[in-house]
């Protein structure tokens, strides 16, 4: 087994007596102390002016709680690395997630930015003070290298000095980036309506009409108090489900349909709605909810999350009716920018959003057996290997979100 801590020293990812980074980091192993940091958090927010629900205390708390003993065969625990300066402030969280996986008859363990889930936390990447970005990074790989052996890392959302930085001496395996959509929002609909493409005013005029050529009177409800999100989560679940069983159209997975993911969404959303960050968005026509779409107002971002809809009402394109009601609701309520969510698809390219690139790679061990292990590893994940006996020694690797 190749010690780590040696493999970093000699590639110049341990900082020498001579280049002292001024830093500390500090290691929350449990929940317990992960809830600890929460004024870290809040501070962290402030200062990087985050935007993303995903990177808030209350979703890391929240995930941990769920979704750590979900599996019996793998062990999995926090590991949120907190990057502190002399004052000492905190000037970046790294939340990691450590896993030990059995692969045949070893065990490997590897590192994930915290939500490593089938799609639910959308976009993982660190908290990191303006400034602080490549010392940080430098610090994080020296508190890494005293953890043992860590077969491989997964890194995402590392941009700019910090992923340069994590760069330096160390092997990363850069994959595609993660696309993500912001909308930024002029002071009044017209205003955005007229930048638009004439497709997509098109677009927007043939939604409206076909309700009111039937007579059709709809209405957007936005629930965000704590008991009304309740009952929109279960009609959101329904109606993600529904649409997820359509055919004939483009293929959108259910998120949902496990108890866990449910369980999660629901105890997140109600601890968010204490702040007051979430909204549940419904479009009513009548009395009868036919379309739903969850978001999440972070600083003077609104983002918006996943969405479901019922497809007897699929005819008449209620999801865009939807985004235009819930991206007026967002002009009107101040908010400078709507968050699309990542994904390179018609439905966003074509409001002309900016795109954001968030920078994923994967860091591997120079150990033949981590190697090896990252190889089965990542087949298993995408279904299978060139060999049946690799096949069965990969297969108990995966994960399952029950």
């Amino acid at each position: 087994m190749v010690d780590w801590l040696n493999w970093m020293t000699h590639h110049r990812l341990v900082p020498s007596a001579m280049e002292p980074l001024g830093l500390t980091v500090e290691v929350a192993d449990t929940t317990d102390a992960l809830r600890a940091l929460k004024p870290d958090y809040e501070r962290l927010q402030l200062v990087t002016g985050n935007t993303l629900p995903f990177a808030l205390h209350e979703w890391h708390v929240a995930w941990c709680e769920q979704f750590l003993s979900v599996n019996t065969h793998l062990y999995a625990q926090p590991l949120i690395l907190a990057v502190r300066n002399f004052e000492p402030a905190c000037v970046a969280i790294v939340p990691l997630i450590l896993t030990r996986r059995p692969i045949g008859p070893t065990t490997f363990a590897s590192l994930d930015l915290l939500g490593p889930d089938p799609g639910i936390t959308e976009i993982r990447a660190p908290l990191i003070e303006p400034g602080y970005e490549a010392r940080a990074a430098r610090a994080v790989q020296q508190k890494l290298a005293t953890l043992g052996q860590i077969d491989w890392v997964q890194w995402s959302g590392v941009d700019g000095a910090f992923g340069q930085s994590l760069a330096v001496g160390a092997e990363l395996k850069w994959q595609e980036p993660l696309l993500d959509y912001i909308l930024e929002l002029p002071p009044s609909w017209e205003l955005l309506r007229a930048r638009l493409r004439r497709n997509i005013r098109e677009s927007i005029r043939h939604c409206y009409n076909s309700l009111k050529r039937e007579g059709f009177a709809y209405q957007l409800r936005v629930a965000q108090h704590p008991n009304t999100i309740k009952d929109g989560l279960e009609r959101f679940f329904n109606l993600h489900a529904s649409r997820a069983h359509l055919s004939g159209s483009v293929k959108h997975p259910d998120h949902f349909a496990s108890a866990v993911a449910r369980r999660f969404l629901r105890e997140v959303c109600e601890r968010l709605a204490r702040r007051g960050v979430v909204r549940i968005f419904e479009l009513a026509i009548g009395q009868e909810v036919v379309a739903s779409r969850i978001g999440f107002a972070v600083g003077k971002s609104l983002y918006l999350y996943y969405s479901g809809f019922d497809p007897r009402w699929s005819k008449y394109s209620v999801m865009t009716t939807t985004l235009v009601e819930i991206i007026k609701y967002a002009i009107a309520q101040g908010y400078s920018a709507v968050n699309m969510s990542p994904g390179k698809h018609i439905s966003k390219t074509r409001w002309d959003p900016r795109e954001i690139r968030f920078a994923q790679a994967t860091q591997l061990s120079v150990s033949l057996r981590s190697r090896l292990a990252w190889t089965m590893y990542r087949h298993a994940k995408s279904g299978g290997f060139p060999r049946a006996a690799l096949e069965r020694l990969a297969r108990p690797a995966k994960r399952q979100w029950i």
